[in-house]
């Protein structure tokens, strides 16, 4: 009798490690994908990490997410968004860190909530009194469906972007804005003091946020002084001249850039260069 139960027990044994050693070598990709972006902001950047799970035929809002609960916003761990600077989100000011974002979806109206609390796994621990701030969005009927729910960025601008989340016919969405234009600008006088200056970059940034557009002109012919003539400066400095008000400039400048993307072969900037004149010819 006691062979027989050592025999039995030796068995369960190698059956329980062979199990293990199973378990140990198999390689199955998980339910729901992770997906990292790190996305500039300003002179920053954002950067989001969340989990992906798909439609797989059912029926996502109002069913397996039900409305008016506080919902992870995807699978597995609450998304992340991490901040390496101040920004500004629906009026309210976030510090640089790192933030959980959970949402209440509704019929009508989401509510997006960022959380002090970034690792949530799921809803199930989630606290109001963790809530930094809480705001209202509007939902959007999508005409196809987005199988693999997702969160991305878009309507990418010098200092604001916009964060986008997309599953099944649903999306929402709402804006991130820094403002560093004295931090920038500081940048730009410090950098000035020095050698080699950035003018072409100064220049670009004072024509692109609607400061002073002469010395954006000023700064622009310095650039253009290079001794190996380059098709992009002349694409910028005609868009200056012309901004500044300066079309027979703008045509002259855009002319020669034309000429020389031609000997170089650069077809992106003959046709950069022409649209500058053509704009110039219209006004």
């Amino acid at each position: 009798m006691r062979k027989q139960l050592l025999i039995t027990a030796l068995i369960t044994i190698t059956i329980a490690m062979g199990w293990q050693s199973a378990e140990a070598q198999l390689k199955l990709p998980p339910a729901s994908s992770s997906q990292t972006v790190t996305q500039s902001l300003g002179i920053g950047t954002v950067t989001l990490k969340y989990n992906r799970p798909n439609i797989n035929g059912r029926k996502i809002f109002g069913a397996l997410v039900p409305f008016d609960e506080v919902w992870r916003t995807g699978a597995n761990r609450i998304p992340t968004l991490t901040f390496d600077g101040p920004v500004t989100i629906a009026g309210n000011q976030l510090e640089a860190g790192t933030y959980g974002l959970l949402t209440i979806p509704g019929k009508s109206k989401w509510t997006i909530i960022l959380s002090k609390n970034s690792e949530q796994w799921g809803a199930y621990t989630y606290k109001q009194e963790e809530d930094i701030f809480r705001f209202d969005v509007t939902p959007e009927r999508l005409k196809k469906p987005v199988e693999s729910f997702t969160i991305s960025f878009s309507d990418v601008h010098p200092q604001r972007s916009r964060l986008n989340i997309a599953w099944d016919r649903t999306a929402v969405g709402f804006d991130l804005v820094v403002n560093q234009d004295a931090e920038i600008m500081a940048s730009i006088a410090e950098a000035m003091k020095g050698e080699p200056k950035p003018y072409f970059q100064a220049a670009q940034y004072y024509y692109n946020n609607g400061k002073d557009i002469q010395k954006a002109v000023e700064w622009i012919n310095e650039a253009d002084k290079s001794p190996n003539p380059a098709t992009y400066i002349k694409y910028w400095k005609a868009r200056i001249q012309l901004k500044a008000g300066d079309r027979e400039g703008a045509i002259a400048t855009a002319t020669q850039g034309v000429e020389l993307a031609k000997q170089q072969n650069n077809a992106e900037y003959v046709k950069l260069n022409g649209q500058v004149i053509s704009e110039a010819k219209k006004k």
